[in-house]
């Protein structure tokens, strides 16, 4: 394991979203509606914010080497992530740094996910088991 995470790069399309609502069960109307999501002050549709976790989850998994490697994992949802009604739809763009290890020996990583240039979490960290 390298000390950074090589930035990865996730495209979300509202068909990514429609699915996700399908698997979650969140058929929120701010997830697939332009005029709901405006209504409540929204810039347009924006994705599940714990779709948007897991595709961090993902990254942090891919870089630890397993699934069950991830000790811990949180963050704080600080902006939403708009998704245009376009084939491109958005990107969120996740990297992170080794901030030190635990008592134990566990990696500690500090973790940015962004979208337009925007930070869309804060607080993110993961913990990684020791090898």
């Amino acid at each position: 394991m390298s000390d950074e995470l090589e930035p990865q790069t996730f495209r979300i399309t509202r068909a990514d979203l429609v699915r996700y609502a399908g698997a979650s069960g969140d058929f929120n109307f701010i997830h697939w509606s332009d005029r709901v999501a405006q209504s409540v002050g929204l810039p347009g549709v924006i994705a599940h914010g714990m779709f948007t976790m897991a595709l961090v989850g993902r990254a942090v998994t891919a870089w630890a080497g397993a699934p069950d490697a991830v000790v811990e994992y949180s963050v704080r949802f600080s902006r939403p992530v708009p998704v245009p009604d376009t084939d491109e739809g958005t990107e969120v763009v996740v990297t992170g740094t080794v901030k030190g290890t635990t008592d134990e020996g566990h990696t500690k990583l500090a973790l940015t996910a962004t979208c337009q240039g925007e930070k869309v979490l804060s607080m993110a960290t993961a913990t990684i088991r020791k090898r």
